[in-house]
């Protein structure tokens, strides 16, 4: 059975909140946290020094390896913003008490995040009823934990019948490697090992027509947002900007940076980015995303956790975890 691993993750983060007042913000400094070997286009941005010339002060990056640690980092004041936070990491943290919101969405993709089976077991969608007893490595309280949530329900996989190890990506990938698992989920790098050693069950669009969708975004303490709305706009502002950037050339040159800053060889780098999607700043206000579907999406992620056991509880309502106040503001920027 899935342990509530997420749920007492969060309500550590929740009691360290008491620490949120020391922020680097006040120094002339900005934390903002993220992850390697997921190449993004704000990276390219990173490199060159434009979030610190738009935001006037240093921005420090710092790596994460789930989202759950990104909620933990906020909490606890370390780090102020946190660029491609999953949802589902996102829903577990506010659900739990956390008052984090979203100013933007940082990507979307549904190819870049999967469950992976064992070549050995020979097992695909039509037979994955066949997993029952198997043992699956998962990073509990993120995108891939949700997705595997939801896929396993689709074939009819009793939870309780699988033996449900929290492992982030890289790790499930290793574990997957030497037959310690027998199937493994997770995105990016992590991800692409994992298809050396098996096979998806579903891909992108066979999930989506089920409801599937995976996205990130970019959160931050509400607080921190209510006392440094245009330090938090002029960010989206020049996330937004390399997105557009990459959507118009796409060049080699820039892929270069990404790739070196993601950590990752520039055709690793191709292959991952090819699955993104960067929604624009309008996209993101229409009812695509915030203007409509953002929160009731949250609360379905939320329903599926409750009753999959991963958290005690999901609020009545996720529209007040969404703050577009620095999208808008950064739309006139």
């Amino acid at each position: 059975m899935i342990k509530k691993t997420a749920t007492g993750f969060v309500a550590g983060a929740v009691m360290a909140m008491t620490g949120q007042a020391a922020f680097a913000d006040g120094h002339g400094e900005i934390t903002v946290g993220y992850f390697l070997e997921w190449p993004m286009p704000f990276l390219a941005a990173k490199a060159d020094g434009s979030y610190d010339e738009a935001l006037g002060m240093k921005v420090n990056w710092v790596s994460f390896e789930t989202g759950t640690a990104m909620s933990a980092a906020m909490a606890s004041g370390d780090v102020q913003l946190s660029v491609s936070q999953g949802v589902p990491p996102f829903v577990v943290a506010t659900s739990g008490g956390q008052d984090l919101q979203i100013v933007d969405v940082a990507v979307s993709y549904s190819d870049n995040d999967n469950c992976v089976v064992r070549s050995e077991l020979e097992i695909d969608k039509d037979s994955a009823g066949e997993l029952a007893g198997k043992k699956v490595a998962v990073p509990l309280g993120t995108a891939a934990h949700y997705g595997f949530l939801r896929q396993m329900d689709h074939f009819g996989v009793d939870l309780a019948s699988l033996q449900i190890v929290d492992m982030a990506p890289p790790e499930g990938a290793a574990a997957l490697s030497q037959g310690a698992v027998d199937f493994a989920c997770g995105w990016g790098g992590g991800l692409s090992r994992m298809k050396e050693y098996g096979n998806i069950l579903l891909t992108g669009a066979e999930k989506q027509e089920l409801g599937i969708l995976v996205f990130d975004v970019t959160s931050a303490p509400a607080s921190y947002i209510a006392e440094n709305g245009d330090t938090v706009a002029k960010f989206v502002k020049v996330t937004a900007d390399a997105n557009a950037e990459w959507a118009a050339n796409q060049s080699d040159e820039m892929l270069a940076v990404i790739a070196e800053q993601s950590g990752m060889d520039v055709e690793a780098a191709r292959a991952s980015i090819a699955g993104f999607v960067f929604p624009t700043i309008d996209e993101q206000l229409s009812a695509s995303w915030f203007g409509g579907n953002a929160a009731p999406f949250m609360k379905g992620v939320a329903d599926v956790f409750v009753e999959a056991g991963s958290i005690d509880s999901a609020l009545d309502d996720y529209s007040g975890t969404v703050n577009t106040g620095p999208l808008e503001a950064a739309k006139g920027m």
